[in-house]
C-alpha cells in the first residue's frame, strides 16, 4: 500500500529526527571529554539537576502534566524508582568510561545491547528464540568471551552499559510510559541525592561549579538540553518511523563513538578488539537479517 504525500513527509522528517538523535548520542564523547577535569560524580549530579530543570521548562511550555499522573500512580512510580536507578547508573558508567579512555569499550556495550535485549526478552517476557536469533546471540557472546579470554577479565564497562540500558528499556517498555515525561520523574527522583552531593562537595571545598571557568560552568549547565533534546527528537522519530527502521539506525551511535575513540582520542583497537567486534558485528548482521526476513513474511501475508 503506497503512502500518501503527507505520510511520506512525516516519514522523511522522522528519518531526519532519528538520524540527528542517534548522531547526537554518537558524538557525546566529544562533549564529555571537555569536562574531563570534573569528577564523574559531579558531572552526573549536574546532568541530573539541569536535565530536570530543562525538562520541566519544556513540559511547562507544552502544558503537559502527564508526569504528575505518573507521580501519583503507585505502580508507575514504583517502576520509575527502579528505572531512575538504572539510568543514573548508566549515565555514570558512560561518563566514567569516556573520561577514562574507554570509549571503545562503551561503543562495544551499545553494539551488544540488541543481543542483551533479546536475552532479557527470553528471561523476563518468556519469549522464545528462533534458530537464527540463537545464532546471532551466540556470535555476540563469543565476541565478549574472546575479549574476556584474551585480557583475562570481563569487559565490565561494556556489559554494565549494555545490561543497565537493556533493563531500563525493558521496564520502560512494560510500563508503556511516554519518554520525556518518564525521564522528568526519573530525574525528579534522583535530584535530591544529586543536590545533596553537590552541596556536600561545595561545603567540602572541592566543588567545581563556579570555581573553574565560565566555559566549564556553561558546559555543565547545558548537560540538561544535551540530555533531553536527543530524547525529544527520538520521541518524534518513534511516532513517524517504524521501530524496525529505528533498530537499524541505532547502530549509528556506537559506530560514531568507536570512530571517535580510535581516530580522535587514539584509544587502542588491537587484533583482540577487532576479532571481538567482528564477532559482535556478525551477530548483529544475522539479527538484522532475521528482522528483514520477518518483515518480508508479514508483507507477503
Amino acid at each position: 500500500m503506497s503512502l500518501s504525500i503527507q505520510e511520506q513527509k512525516l516519514y522523511k522528517s522522522g528519518l531526519v529526527y532519528a538520524l540527528v538523535s542517534y548522531a547526537a548520542w554518537g558524538v557525546f564523547p566529544l562533549y564529555w571529554k571537555l569536562l574531563k577535569h570534573v569528577p564523574p560524580q559531579q558531572i552526573l549530579a549536574h546532568r541530573i539537576v539541569w536535565s530536570l530543570l530543562f525538562l520541566f521548562l519544556i513540559l511547562a511550555w507544552r502544558r503537559d502534566r502527564v508526569f504528575i499522573q505518573y507521580l501519583t500512580t503507585p505502580r508507575i512510580l514504583g517502576t520509575l524508582l527502579l528505572t531512575s536507578a538504572l539510568i543514573g547508573g548508566n549515565w555514570f558508567v558512560y561518563i566514567y568510561a569516556v573520561n577514562n579512555n574507554h570509549i571503545v569499550d562503551s561503543s562495544l556495550g551499545y553494539y551488544i545491547n540488541p543481543m542483551v535485549n533479546i536475552l532479557l526478552g527470553v528471561i523476563f517476557m518468556k519469549e522464545r528464540l528462533s534458530r537464527i536469533q540463537l545464532i546471532a546471540v551466540s556470535f555476540a557472546l563469543a565476541g565478549v568471551a574472546y575479549l574476556t579470554y584474551h585480557y583475562g577479565k570481563l569487559p565490565v564497562i561494556s556489559l554494565m552499559l549494555a545490561f543497565s540500558f537493556g533493563l531500563y528499556g525493558l521496564l520502560r517498555k512494560k510500563a508503556n510510559l511516554q519518554s520525556m515525561q518518564g525521564l522528568m520523574v526519573e530525574t525528579l527522583i534522583l535530584a535530591p541525592v544529586a543536590l545533596w552531593y553537590l552541596w556536600f562537595m561545595e561545603s567540602s571545598g572541592v566543588g567545581v561549579f563556579g570555581h573553574y571557568s565560565l566555559l566549564s560552568d556553561s558546559l555543565l549547565f547545558i548537560g540538561g538540553p544535551v540530555t533531553a533534546l536527543p530524547l525529544f527528537w527520538f520521541g518524534i522519530a518513534a511516532t513517524r518511523v517504524p521501530l524496525s527502521t529505528l533498530g537499524f539506525i541505532q547502530y549509528l551511535a556506537p559506530t560514531i563513538q568507536l570512530l571517535i575513540g580510535v581516530w580522535v582520542f587514539s584509544e587502542p583497537f588491537d587484533t583482540a578488539y577487532l576479532i571481538s567486534f567482528g564477532l559482535v558485528w556478525t551477530g548483529l548482521g544475522i539479527y538484522s537479517y532475521s528482522v528483514i526476513s520477518g518483515m518480508r513474511k508479514k508483507a507477503i501475508r
